[in-house]
């Protein structure tokens, strides 16, 4: 699972490729991941370092998943491409399950979709020997890392709903939004509302010790959910992949709606009643 050691790993990695300018913010000449909480100069976070972060995460997460895939008899890919479901080349999935190893696939092929929302959590400093020090956790600088952004969570749910009304071959897909930091209070009902809804099956993070304080590790109808294991994360992604779940998604009168939940009903067992109403929604 994510960890301080990921992050050092990544600044270490990093500082070969770029400068300590576009890794840290210069603050009273000192370099950190994330201007401290206590220092009141007004400093930006480096946009280079996004793109290094991005690739970073999204090549964790395959390695992690990787494992997960091969119990499934899957393969875990990144940037995987669908037109005919909007996965664009402009806007791909940032990793997905498939039954092949291809970035092109077709919307049979695709069996969860995920979106990477992770960064660099903690706060870290560049110390006179030019070691990355770890400094303190996400609650200790002004930073907004991973699903603490309002603009990443609003990325996310937008991104999976533009999945859900784009073609009907997307509406048997999961889609589950990784990342490796709490969420804000504020999306608590939100996260939980999503997934009762089935636009997003749920918000995980990775990082399962982010700080020693109280942070939000679960939300009350689990639409966002802290794993401790990759154990925990193999059990769920099995579960969602046996469940052959169906997004639906309709506004209609009481009348047609239960006229078809009368002819669902003729059928003789649970699952061919439950194909027969999808298949009468989206007619």
């Amino acid at each position: 699972m994510w960890s301080k050691n990921d992050e050092l790993d990544f600044f270490n990695d990093a500082i070969k490729l770029s400068s300590i300018e576009n890794l840290m913010v210069n603050v009273k000449g000192k370099y950190y991941a994330f201007q401290p909480k206590n220092e009141e100069a007004k400093v930006n976070t480096p946009q280079a370092r996004n793109g290094l972060v991005g690739a970073r995460t999204e090549k964790w997460c395959k390695d992690l998943f990787t494992q997960i895939a091969r119990q499934n008899d899957l393969y875990a890919v990144n940037g995987v491409v669908c037109d005919e479901i909007g996965l664009t080349r402009q806007s791909a999935a940032d990793l997905a399950l498939c039954t092949s190893p291809d970035v092109q696939q077709s919307p049979d092929n695709i069996k969860v979709i995920f979106e990477i929302k992770m960064g660099i959590v903690n706060n870290y400093y560049f110390n006179d020997n030019a070691d990355f020090v770890f400094f303190g956790d996400y609650k200790t600088h002004k930073g907004n890392p991973s699903l603490l952004r309002s603009d990443s969570m609003l990325k996310a749910i937008g991104k999976s709903i533009n999945l859900r009304v784009d073609s009907t071959k997307a509406k048997r897909i999961p889609i589950i939004v990784l990342g490796n930091s709490p969420i804000t209070t504020n999306y608590i009902k939100k996260v939980d509302c999503l997934k009762q809804s089935g636009v997003i099956q749920k918000f995980i993070s990775l990082y399962p010790n982010p700080t020693e304080h109280d942070f939000i590790r679960d939300t009350p109808e689990k639409g966002f959910e802290t794993y401790d294991s990759p154990e925990e994360i193999e059990k769920y992604i099995s579960r969602i992949l046996n469940d052959k779940m169906n997004y639906f998604s309709s506004m209609m009168s009481n009348k047609d709606l239960g006229r078809i939940i009368s002819i669902a009903n003729r059928e003789t067992t649970d699952e061919l009643k439950g194909q027969r109403f999808i298949e009468m929604l989206n007619l």
